[in-house]
């Protein structure tokens, strides 16, 4: 809601420093132009879906997302137990960190969602700690492969798109393990 204010503010700002300034016809190419580049930014970034989202598909079909589930065990039961020993939120929470290993936030919110409505089943209507970890590891995700970046980038006329790989490697890492240890501590400290 505050962002719809605050946006609808500054259209509103805009439209109105154009008037009186003389200058509308500007501020109508900037808009028309603005609208453009929004209609190409979001082909290139549904084409980038598109792709990684029926390679996640047929990781599923080939069960590899069974085989992901199993890599990913053994660190999962040290971060998530509870919905270690579940099979089908710990497909979930696999699928999760695949696809945002794989830099698809979109393609990994619905399996983040369902692994989040299986570990909160239990619960009291609010979040336990581990359901926490799991919004800090969906949130902070380690990429590999940042792909939707990197279709903004090549959208944006990037001649390398994938340059920023280093930067996005250390960036995620240090941000998965701040707010790992800030889930942990925050845990004690609560108690």
């Amino acid at each position: 809601m505050a962002m719809a204010f605050i946006w609808t503010a500054m259209v509103a700002a805009s439209v109105l420093c154009g008037a009186a300034c003389g200058r509308m016809a500007e501020v109508s190419a900037a808009a028309l132009e603005g609208a453009g580049a929004a209609v190409e930014l979001c082909l290139s970034l549904a084409g980038a879906l598109c792709l990684w989202s029926g390679f996640m598909e047929l990781l599923k079909q080939c069960e590899l997302d069974k085989k992901l589930a199993a890599l990913f065990r053994p660190a999962l039961r040290r971060l998530l137990p509870r919905a270690s020993r579940d099979p089908e939120t710990l497909a979930a929470v696999s699928g999760n960190l695949s696809a945002n290993l794989l830099g698809l936030g979109n393609a990994a919110t619905p399996l983040g969602i369902r692994a989040a409505r299986r570990m909160a089943l239990g619960s009291q209507g609010t979040a336990d700690n581990e359901l926490c970890r799991l919004v800090v590891l969906n949130t902070a995700s380690v990429q590999l492969l940042p792909t939707t970046v990197a279709a903004v980038r090549a959208g944006c006329g990037s001649a390398a798109p994938f340059d920023i790989l280093p930067a996005v490697w250390v960036s995620s890492v240090l941000s998965v393990t701040a707010g790992l240890l800030t889930a942990r501590l925050l845990e004690r400290v609560v108690r």
